[in-house]
């Protein structure tokens, strides 16, 4: 899937596409054919950068039916030519999952294309998960066998259907299946369940890797003989010299650090990081020095993951480095630096602004720093990186630094968090959020009685308007 393109922060699209609060409520109040183009415009090309943790469906459902929209540009989506040469999750997911809400809130019409999809799309898995939480029995039922009907007779299509079994998200449609009164469907699929369970246990039976007694120099082989295959061990490889290796070993490894393969010095690196010995330090600032693209970011995370008032001591030292060694120093600062520290993360925040962009991937430590450590100066950076990052997830951290540091929050950015798209967002809202706008009590009590609502975000809102709370 290519990266999406994101439209400019203020516009519609731009503000739809990012999830954000203020998306919904410019929409409401925009013209219905021009609201509607652009969430047709979302749900059908979805526009997260990470499309397995970001939330979107939710939000576009509930936005969706405040429109009264209708279905027709979704459905030829799903069902495109198209559909059988891009069969990528990442192409239908967010239409699958939007229908799945409006089908919880009621949309018949939605249930009905999550039943046809799953009958004859590609992506069938996930619209057959989705009808696994709201379809009933009967419904269920009646995709056995278009499903089972993917799956040919014979060896190579029973394994398939084993995997799908085993694999499945949610085990409820091939239970019911499993009882079916269609002998010929429910004897397919309870030897489907039981290959499954076997092929767990036989590879339980057939583990790979290191075994006890192997030596040092063994698991710097097994590490390397992965990375010539295009897998990185030295996480795991490093766990295996923790049970391997002795004081006695010590000189071995610190010789692997600074000059072995690149998988042995991986595998090093990260075993004395995480052993906090007094020498890794240095061969960490060796490694980004004199190693390869691998070895150094290997270095660089070895040394976050470090303990110890010595590793904050040369992330003082380091932070003004050019290079990730520096960008590095300035997290380790954000994670486990003191009030003194204030200064040195608030540059480093401003810096990856001004050279990465909104979406830097060391934003996310920045900006939980910045909220730590309580940098008030840092509220206009913060602001920034809400408006104009296309991460959701971002932007809620962004929400939390701003709610310890920005005293407007509560009657600014606080307010159309009710609306974004990410739960803990708008918990963190229903926390902070100013009530004496007419607007916020009428969000709070219709997040308190949407069953679709998260649990978290619900408890959040009672706490403001329960019968003990005297926000409202």
């Amino acid at each position: 899937m290519f990266d999406p393109v994101i439209a400019p922060s203020g516009t519609l699209l731009g503000l739809l596409q990012r999830g954000r609060g203020d998306g919904t409520l410019h929409a409401l109040t925009a013209p219905r054919a021009e609201a509607l183009a652009a969430l047709h415009h979302c749900v059908l090309r979805d526009p997260r950068h990470d499309w397995q943790v970001e939330n979107r469906s939710l939000y576009y459902a509930r936005l969706f039916l405040d429109l009264d929209g209708e279905l027709a540009a979704v459905e030829a989506h799903l069902f495109d030519a198209e559909d059988v040469l891009d069969t990528e999750e990442s192409r239908t997911g967010l239409a699958l999952a939007f229908l799945g809400h409006l089908a919880s809130y009621g949309r018949p019409d939605a249930l009905d294309l999550l039943r046809r999809y799953a009958a004859r799309g590609a992506n069938w898995a996930w619209a057959l998960d989705e009808l696994a939480l709201r379809d009933d029995d009967a419904g269920l039922r009646a995709l056995a066998e278009p499903v089972l009907a993917r799956f040919p007779a014979g060896p190579e299509g029973e394994a398939e259907l084993a995997a799908a079994v085993r694999d499945a998200f949610e085990p409820r449609p091939w239970r019911l299946w499993a009882e079916d009164a269609r002998e010929p469907i429910a004897a397919r699929v309870r030897a489907a369940q039981e290959a499954g369970c076997f092929d767990r246990w036989q590879r339980q039976l057939r583990p790979a890797g290191p075994r006890p007694g192997w030596s040092v120099a063994a698991v710097f082989d097994w590490a390397q003989q992965g990375l010539e295959r295009g897998a990185a061990r030295h996480v795991p490889a490093a766990r295996c010299l923790t049970a391997v290796a002795g004081p006695e070993d010590r000189p071995e490894i610190v010789a692997a650090a600074r000059s072995g393969t690149e998988g042995a010095r991986c595998t090093a690196l990260r075993y004395l990081a995480d052993t906090d010995d007094p020498g890794a330090l240095d061969l960490i600032e060796n490694a980004v020095a004199t190693g390869t693209t691998g070895v150094a970011e290997a270095a660089v995370d070895a040394f976050e993951r470090m303990r110890g008032n010595d590793v904050v001591d040369r992330a003082r030292g380091w932070v003004h480095r050019p290079d990730e060694l520096g960008a590095a120093a300035g997290r380790v600062l954000a994670c486990r630096g003191g009030a003194a520290d204030r200064d040195l993360v608030l540059a480093a925040l401003r810096e990856a602004v001004r050279g990465e962009g909104p979406d830097a991937p060391t934003l996310w430590t920045l900006v939980d720093g910045a909220g730590r450590l309580g940098i008030a100066c840092a509220a206009p950076v913060l602001r920034h990186i809400y408006r104009e990052t296309a991460s959701s997830h971002l932007r809620g951290r962004a929400a939390r630094a701003l709610a310890a540091t920005d005293p407007s929050f509560p009657a600014g950015f606080a307010v159309e968090c009710l609306w974004d798209c990410e739960e803990t967002t708008r918990e963190l809202a229903a926390r902070h959020a100013e009530t004496g706008d007419n607007r916020v009590v009428e969000r709070l009590r219709r997040l308190a009685a949407d069953p679709a609502e998260e649990a978290e975000v619900q408890t959040a809102v009672r706490s403001r308007i329960g019968p003990d709370a005297s926000a409202v």
